[in-house]
């Protein structure tokens, strides 16, 4: 199974357009989405070709190859022009004994375990640390509104227990392994 994690579109088109582009590159199996797809919040500046509309057209045609969960700046609305479900706060995905846990991150973090994998974006700041619990914490930062010092726009690519950071350049800028 491969998975493309991506997190926070924040409703820009020119964004959205370039993760699909490395999702089909990549040539993934399902394109994982950490929420906050259409609105870019009260506190966030407009990002690049903000358009929620075309945002969700790019998206809808793909609907049963995303898994997505609910960021704290989507609403009912949102999953009323979504054909896909954003109605979770937590999806669980298993690949061999790798249990990886999705969330955006604004929420509690679930029970989990040493060896678990929990993947959250919301800070829009790529992370990749062992938690003192034992649990691997990833985040693939912000595909439209990087906040880190290097402004990094990327995913993380995750195929056979391996987490791979990529910017959408597609350089490797770090990785985790199961």
């Amino acid at each position: 199974m491969k998975l493309l994690i991506t997190s926070d579109i924040h409703g820009s088109s020119k964004w959205c357009e370039q993760i699909l582009q490395k999702f089909n590159e990549e040539k993934a199996d399902k394109l994982v989405i950490l929420g906050d797809i259409l609105y870019h919040g009260p506190r966030n500046p407009l990002p690049e070709e903000y358009a929620p509309m075309r945002v969700y057209e790019m998206l809808n045609p793909l609907a049963d190859r995303i898994i997505a969960v609910r960021g704290n700046c989507d609403s009912e609305v949102d999953q009323m022009v979504l054909s896909f479900n954003i109605s979770s706060d937590y999806a669980t995905v298993c690949d061999k004994d790798v249990k990886i846990t999705l969330s955006h991150g604004h929420r509690i973090v679930p029970p989990l375990k040493k060896g678990d994998v929990y993947i959250t974006g919301h800070t829009h700041v790529p992370l990749n640390v062992t938690e003192p619990e034992g649990y691997l914490h990833l985040n693939p930062g912000s595909v439209s509104l990087p906040k880190d010092e290097m402004e990094t726009r990327g995913y993380i690519l995750y195929a056979d227990g391996e987490f791979l950071f990529k910017t959408l350049g597609g350089k490797i800028y770090d990785r985790a392994k199961i």
